[in-house]
């Protein structure tokens, strides 16, 4: 992309060629003034806990071969994945609360258009593939270790990055081989696909066909899996002779089961709800929690759900301390 762009209105201006900057202007929270620092600093301390939360989870099932297991190797991608998520949003907004000219680089646009979608399916098509492990080992518990071998886990994580490589490259390549004309603002604090869309002046008929379609495919058939796989889970589960057995089963899965509803819920609000794409105030602040709440969320739930993490955050505690005091 070259330092700027000469094209034709897309209104068909008759008085002839635009020219836009190679840079966007997103104008976001700038209705709130004052609040802004305010609002940084909450965001700040937010994105703080995300990634800290999240290297966190990797290190506690780097650290700890009682967690080697394929549930945990999907949580270890599913971490790395929330972070570049929302890395590729609010480091963004952080800066542009405390500055003025709220200016963004389409190339840098670009990136974070392609880090965001890339990472929203790889989310998606890990919770499915986690909802499938937590299906094979409740409904085959016997055949578990044949079927989720270290190599199937591999395939299925694998999968799961290259597909949505596959899917989101090409359609956000073809988004910004569009030309950009008129005003260069756009009413939204990060790139995302339908508001660079509306400033794209160019026949955008097909690409907007072609995006309803791919949220479609890659986001609610991997949640249409997760439903079928909890169908058949509590079914098995509700078959179970025992008290004790039931609840161990439904806490086995309360942990990725809350995880999925917070991931689908801001997810279908924000995406799915009428008047997706709109600019109001209220629509900024529900895409706001879907880019934060749930990658600072899913650490928490795994480590205040699961006994499991807990252990192996204690184990880790204590052998920390035990060398600490060692060594002194």
């Amino acid at each position: 992309m070259g330092t700027s762009f000469t094209m034709t209105s897309s209104e068909g201006d008759p008085a002839g060629n635009q020219t836009i900057s190679d840079v966007f202007i997103l104008v976001g929270f700038s209705y709130l003034n004052e609040l802004q620092i305010l609002l940084f600093v909450v965001l700040l301390v937010i994105y703080l806990l995300t990634l800290m939360g999240n290297l966190l989870v990797i290190l506690l099932i780097k650290l700890n071969p009682s967690l080697h297991t394929p549930m945990y190797f999907f949580l270890v991608n599913l971490s790395a994945s929330e972070i570049c998520f929302t890395s590729s949003v609010v480091p963004q907004l952080l800066a542009h609360l405390l500055v003025e000219e709220k200016t963004i680089s389409i190339a840098a646009c670009a990136a974070g258009v392609y880090v965001f979608a890339i990472m929203g399916v790889t989310d998606c098509c890990l919770l499915a593939a986690m909802a499938y492990d937590r299906y094979v080992a409740i409904c085959h518990p016997l055949h578990y270790t044949t079927i989720m071998s270290g190599q199937v886990c591999a395939l299925l994580a694998g999968a799961a990055w290259a597909i949505s490589i596959l899917v989101e490259v090409p359609l956000n390549t073809w988004l910004f081989s569009l030309p950009f004309c008129g005003s260069n603002r756009i009413p939204h604090f990060f790139c995302d696909i339908l508001p660079v869309l509306k400033i794209a002046c160019a026949d955008t008929s097909q690409i907007k066909a072609v995006g309803p379609m791919v949220t479609v495919v890659f986001i609610l058939c991997p949640f249409l899996l997760i439903l079928l796989s909890y169908v058949r889970i509590i079914s098995t589960i509700l078959k179970l002779p025992s008290v004790e057995g039931r609840r161990k089963a439904f806490s086995a899965c309360s942990s990725h089961l809350t995880v999925v509803t917070v991931f689908y819920g801001t997810s279908l609000i924000t995406y799915l709800v009428p008047n997706f794409g709109s600019t109001t105030e209220s629509n900024l602040l529900i895409s706001l929690l879907n880019t934060i709440i749930s990658p600072v969320l899913n650490p928490i739930i795994y480590t205040l759900r699961n006994k499991e993490v807990k252990g192996a955050l204690r184990k880790t505690v204590q052998k920390s301390s035990f060398s600490h005091h060692w060594r002194n």
